[in-house]
């Protein structure tokens, strides 16, 4: 299944999620505050985007960054699996 058509079907078709959406959906367990502070940091690797450079414009991530974040966990996650169950 391609992972970037489910979140257009989640999202409803939109190309830029707002953060908050995101944070709510991927990342119930941190706040606001500390979500941005972990994109900042690096420790999570999402992309985030406004519309313009003013600093009151809301914050969102396009669905195709997400769709690889999304990716690249499973693949991490995947590959874990594999080598804790002996598969090559």
């Amino acid at each position: 299944m391609n992972t970037q058509f489910l979140l257009m079907a989640q999202f409803n078709g939109r190309a830029v999620v707002p953060l908050d959406e995101v944070r709510a959906a991927y990342f119930p367990h941190l706040d606001a505050h500390n979500m941005t502070r972990k994109i900042n940091r690096g420790e999570i690797a999402l992309p985030v985007m406004r519309a313009d450079k003013s600093a009151k414009t809301a914050r969102g991530v396009h669905i195709a960054d997400l769709a690889a974040y999304i990716d690249a966990q499973r693949a991490a996650a995947v590959k874990e699996c594999n080598q804790l169950c002996g598969i090559n």
